[in-house]
């Protein structure tokens, strides 16, 4: 029997305010933040693992991290006293969901067999959307847009839409959905994918918003992505409409 605790921490934030998930020096960051709370709450020191990392800005509905307990706490799992200990430890940006056992080798990240995001635009100014969605002008023409998503799903390689000098060994990914969806109120891009690159999800929007806008043509993004360079696809849109909304993983029933 493992002399340790494995937990994952189901969770969703705000990410306003937060310079991303991941611990990074002078700033604060969603990680960091959880860390503290975890550390404090079960008087050892805690360090998380996350299923991924956001950029600054960037929400999350739903996002899963591990971590380890030097003793066997079976206790924790399914806890609602303890849930709201530790949610009141944090501030309301942040609030963990259900804390689940795990296998000793479960992997927050690396067994993550899909991820889905999604980005939001509105077109009239409302303040209940600042900092949570993308505010335009003008309504691109969501048909061509559209038609050069359905060709994100004919490629695997997708240097072309990552950021430059990230540590990572392929940038090969396998998207399953690419697609743009009317709301009463504006448009939602919903992507999923086994794996994103870093800047990836905000780097598409840019260039599918250059196809609405009549500035590329559909079967540009087949050039775009080919070229295998950062430079000839879009600018990256604000990172304030862009939500990570669900990770699977091969134990959970979905």
């Amino acid at each position: 029997m493992s002399d340790k605790t494995r937990l994952f921490a189901e969770l969703s934030y705000n990410g306003t305010g937060f310079h991303g998930w991941q611990v990074q020096p002078n700033a604060i960051t969603v990680q960091e933040v959880l860390d503290k709370a975890l550390s404090t709450i079960l008087r050892e020191e805690i360090e998380t693992v996350g299923c991924g990392r956001t950029d600054t800005g960037v929400h999350a509905k739903q996002f899963y991290a591990h971590f380890d307990l030097s003793n066997p706490r079976p206790d924790l799992s399914g806890n609602p006293v303890f849930l709201s200990r530790l949610n009141s430890l944090l501030p309301p940006q942040i609030a963990v969901k259900q804390l689940l056992n795990m296998a000793p080798d479960a992997h927050a990240r690396f067994d993550a067999t899909l991820r889905s995001y999604e980005y939001h635009i509105h077109f009239q100014k409302d303040p209940f959307k600042q900092n949570l969605s993308w505010l335009l002008r003008d309504m691109p023409d969501i048909d061509p847009m559209n038609e050069a998503a359905a060709i994100l799903l004919e490629y695997t390689d997708f240097s072309c839409f990552s950021k430059s000098n990230t540590q990572v060994f392929t940038n090969n990914c396998k998207i399953s959905r690419a697609e743009w969806v009317n709301t009463a109120d504006g448009l939602v891009f919903h992507i999923s994918a086994d794996r994103f690159l870093r800047n990836m999800v905000r780097a598409i929007v840019g260039s599918l918003m250059m196809v609405g806008k009549g500035l590329l043509k559909p079967a540009d993004i087949h050039d775009i992505i080919e070229s295998k360079n950062r430079s000839n696809a879009g600018s990256s849109v604000p990172a304030c409409g862009l939500y990570l909304t669900e990770v699977r993983y091969p134990y959970f029933t979905h």
